[in-house]
């Protein structure tokens, strides 16, 4: 299988519909943005056995599959400005719908959490900067 670029990785942020049957539009968090990082964390527990040799095996207790956005602010992007306008929210304001369209056309898709918001800052000759953290709430939904 060939190699495929990062940037053909898509990431989309948009509202949580308003009831279940509702759709999501999407804005794509793309222009400007120079690097993504999967900051996720992973709980683990090691317990030896007896139908072992003692040896502790890992178990995986949960995945928190977080992405990091850094780029330059760009107000006139929708999915900055959607990102910038929750700047100041707290709880549920925090909430959003994310989806990853991968390179193998995977779509990851599901509510999240909306982190560590920055659009200012920066050396003074240097363009505002963006960053943000979106972590998944519970496991997306998958779609091959």
């Amino acid at each position: 299988m060939p190699r495929k670029k990062n940037a053909l990785t898509e990431y989309h942020v948009g509202d949580i519909p308003a009831d279940e049957l509702g759709t999501t539009t999407y804005n794509r968090l793309a222009k400007w943005i120079s690097n993504v990082t999967d900051d996720s964390d992973e709980e683990v527990e090691d317990q030896a056995y007896y139908d072992g040799d003692g040896t502790p095996e890992d178990d995986v207790i949960s995945v928190k599959k977080t992405y990091t956005f850094e780029g330059k602010y760009d107000e006139t992007d929708p999915a900055m400005k959607f990102i910038a306008g929750k700047e100041f929210e707290t709880g549920e304001g925090r909430k959003v719908m994310f989806k990853q369209v991968r390179t193998d056309g995977k779509t990851l898709e599901g509510r999240a959490t909306l982190k560590d918001v920055k659009v200012t800052g920066g050396e003074a000759s240097e363009y505002a900067t963006f960053e943000c953290a979106i972590s998944w709430d519970r496991k997306p939904t998958i779609t091959p």
